[in-house]
């Protein structure tokens, strides 16, 4: 899931530059000479006109970014009015008091909670029962005082209660900073560890704790265990991992008996525990690395290790291994491979098996008892819907699991069940404020052909009073398509503003993804990944066939690497959609794919494939969106970026877009609104987030004018 998330640049590379051309009173676009490099590559010549721009310590690019947000604001300044509306909505649906169904750790009851108008959380628990008093861990709003971006991605409890771990980034780069806190005082401990990854495991002896930190890529690479009160400067390595298609990652078993590390590529894993009662012991392997080989290890009773393997199993199998010989040739099946059937997690409890799943692109939790080897599934009874189960407490012997429930009309609800009874309450259910009422909506599952033949889900929603089928409704298509990370039918509550002003929102379940099982990955990447981009093209059109929407009406939207997604269609079909949305999007493939100094680029040559290859090279090229911009009238383009950002560089959505308005034969508007102090993920506040969608949203309105009334 490489670019789904962020990483940091890069070094100052070489090329020509000049000063924008460009002034913020301008009525026209900003501009960017055409000098740029040359590369030689398999005996023929490849341009980059624009390369300058790749260089974020130039004052000039610098320029012609703020230029570019100029222009952006510029020609949305008489939709500020339809923002300032939209976010209004947009707010008003959060649910500005809110706390989080309690899970039980180790004897405490742990949950967040917000406050009125706080943009972040603060993070609680309460011992034995909620009745307790409540205590604090950390009051992130009082953390994030003094900066621009605060994310608090993780925290983990030390074993005897008294001490915490947690990982922040206040760049938006993910070089996180490790600090501990010391819960007896409320007081920090001097201990920090800069440009730490996710991830971490305390030893039971609560003094010992195992981290990961990045390489100059921003690549997990480095396991260290610091001991409370040492110099982390001197703290001792536990493994580290050369290979640079790799990344390490560190973590404490379901049973707290021990740390586990491993190390995975986008094809293979490798995996090694080490007794968490012995933070000093050497590690152990489960199973030495193996081409095409993935697993994942979980510990629940100390006697048996729960491997969740695709051994002979494209879309994987459950197995169990001894402890004491964790290897392959003892694996033994208790929840054997179906070709029909993806398995994507699973729980154990002493009497029950609980198994995710999914078929034909729904969720599906089934249990199984372990004893009689019957099987059961939770019934959910809705067409369009996804569904995750989770454990709600530490406790082996208990036999009720927790799973969130929710449609594309259906807000977020968590539910207790009953593995025995088949019982299941609401615990919880998102709030959602500005008048929303579920049953105005109407969602569907469709089926879209192919080229080749292959059935392509796609699920939709609308207000059902505002909804004629005969192509009169705007329609916003969104899918990401990559990393075999699912597009699920998740409740977005941003989404009713659309559907109030009349649109359709579609949702694409293209190849790359894995809602069709590991297969339907698998026909997404490498030298099948254009199956991405005309299953897309082909869910588009089909809306239009079928009168959900038109041409005029058609918007397209994706972030990342669905934002390269947004290039690839643009490119082959610019007469399909009205207008695109590409946040944060990857569109410079080859140069950076070809650049190893640049974050992600090793670890993604299983994803993409290596372009130092000329069969894959060739493959990339003929898709690649900044290479493939070629003369054309093309749909309105309002295109995102993040200066800070290490996982799609700023760079590509700058370069594209003067591409496209170099080839651009028509008149729409091609807009580019880069963040000057954020990473990928845009602005780390619950509020601050959503002026970038409602100037997305004002942006569509905008362009469908009577459609949308």
């Amino acid at each position: 899931m490489l670019r789904l998330f962020s990483f940091l640049f890069l070094l100052a590379l070489l090329g020509c530059r000049q000063e924008a051309a460009t002034d913020t009173a301008a009525a026209g676009p900003p501009t960017a000479k055409k000098e740029g490099r040359t590369f030689e590559e398999f005996g023929a010549t490849r341009e980059d006109p624009y390369y300058w721009l790749n260089d974020p310590t130039s004052p000039e690019v610098i320029q012609h970014l703020e230029a570019e947000n100029a222009f952006c604001e510029q020609n949305l300044a008489h939709t500020q009015a339809l923002q300032d509306e939209l976010y209004e909505e947009l707010v008003a649906r959060i649910e500005q008091q809110y706390q989080s169904v309690p899970t039980k750790q180790n004897g405490y009851w742990y949950y967040a909670r917000y406050e009125e108008g706080d943009e972040y959380p603060y993070y609680c628990r309460k011992k034995d029962n909620m009745a307790a008093p409540e205590e604090v861990l950390l009051n992130v709003n009082e953390m994030a005082k003094g900066h621009k971006i605060y994310r608090l991605f993780q925290y983990f409890v030390s074993p005897d209660n008294q001490k915490l771990a947690f990982l922040v980034d206040t760049a938006g780069d993910l070089r996180n900073t490790l600090y501990f806190k010391d819960l007896s005082t409320g007081g920090l401990l001097p201990d920090q560890v800069s440009n730490c990854s996710f991830g971490g495991a305390w030893a039971n002896d609560s003094q010992h704790f195992f981290y990961s930190l990045n390489d100059k890529t921003v690549r997990s690479y480095r396991v260290k265990r610091h001991a409370l009160g040492a110099d982390p400067g001197q703290d001792a390595q536990v493994y580290n991992e050369p290979d640079s298609t790799f990344s390490a990652f560190v973590s404490r078993s379901w049973d707290d008996r021990y740390i586990f590390i491993g190390s995975g590529s986008t094809t293979s894993s490798e995996a090694w525990y080490l007794n968490a009662g012995q933070p000093k012991g050497a590690l152990k392997v489960v199973q030495p690395r193996q081409k095409n080989l993935e697993y994942q290890v979980e510990s629940y009773t100390g006697e048996v290790f729960h491997i969740y393997n695709n051994h002979q199993a494209q879309n994987f199998r459950i197995s169990t291994a001894p402890v004491g010989a964790p290897g392959l040739s003892n694996w033994k099946d208790v929840v054997p491979h179906n070709p029909d059937v993806y398995i994507n997690g699973f729980t154990v409890r002493a009497k029950y098996l609980v198994v995710q799943e999914r078929t034909k692109g729904l969720d599906k939790i089934r249990v199984i008892n372990r004893q009689s080897g019957e099987s059961y599934y939770v019934d959910f009874g809705e067409e369009v819907y996804t569904a995750g189960m989770y454990d709600p407490n530490d406790e082996f012997t208990s036999d009720s699991i927790r799973y969130d429930y929710q449609s594309l009309t259906t807000p977020r609800s968590t539910f207790g069940y009953s593995l025995a009874t088949r019982e299941k309450a609401l615990l919880q259910q998102q709030k959602v404020g500005g008048g929303f009422d579920g049953t105005l909506y109407e969602t569907k599952r469709l089926w879209a052909t192919a080229q080749d033949g292959a059935e392509v889900p796609l699920s939709i929603v609308y207000r059902t009073e505002l909804f004629r089928q005969d192509g009169s409704n705007p329609c916003l298509l969104y899918s990401y398509g990559s990393y075999g990370s699912s597009s699920m039918p998740y409740f977005n509550s941003s989404v009713i503003s659309l559907l109030d002003r009349g649109f359709v929102y579609a949702i694409a379940h293209i190849r790359g993804g894995q809602e069709m099982g590991r297969k339907w990955y698998e026909d997404g990447k490498l030298m099948k990944k254009k199956n991405t981009f005309t299953d897309f093209i082909d869910c588009g059109q089909y809306l239009v066939d079928n009168q959900y929407t038109s041409t005029e009406g058609l918007f397209a939207m994706g972030g990342s690497a669905g934002g390269m997604l947004m290039g690839a269609v643009t490119n082959m079909r610019p007469d399909l959609f009205k207008g695109i949305i590409a946040r944060v999007p990857w569109m410079d493939v080859i140069s950076d794919m070809r650049n190893p100094d640049l974050p992600l680029t090793t670890l993604e040559y299983e994803e993409w494939g290596n372009p130092y290859e000329k069969e894959a090279y060739d493959y990339m090229l003929s898709w690649s969106p900044y290479d493939n911009v070629k003369p054309a009238a093309f749909p309105a383009i309002l295109a995102t970026g993040g200066l800070n950002d290490t996982q799609v560089l700023y760079h590509n959505p700058a370069k594209w877009v003067q591409k496209i308005r170099e080839n651009n034969t028509g008149t729409e508007p091609v807009l580019f609104k880069c963040n000057m102090g954020a990473g990928h993920a845009g602005e780390s506040g619950r509020f601050a987030s959503q002026k970038e969608t409602a100037m997305i949203y004002a942006f569509m309105v905008d362009q469908v004018g009577a459609l949308a009334d």
